[in-house]
């Protein structure tokens, strides 16, 4: 995983962060569920690259 990807997936986390934080203050279930959605994918994407690497130097 590049610089470049890993930055945007920490800052799509950080954006669903951002969004679960609002839904909470403003009661707001909807925008609640997207931060958290937001966040899972940049966590998957993270771990996926990392299984990618670990394939790599198994061969």
């Amino acid at each position: 995983m590049s610089f470049t990807d890993k930055a945007k997936s920490k800052a799509q986390e950080l954006s669903g962060v951002a969004k679960e934080r609002i839904g909470d203050v403003t009661d707001n279930e909807r925008l609640r569920a997207e931060g958290a959605s937001e966040q899972n994918m940049a966590r998957a994407r993270q771990k996926e690259a990392g299984r990618n690497v670990n394939k790599a130097f198994e061969k």
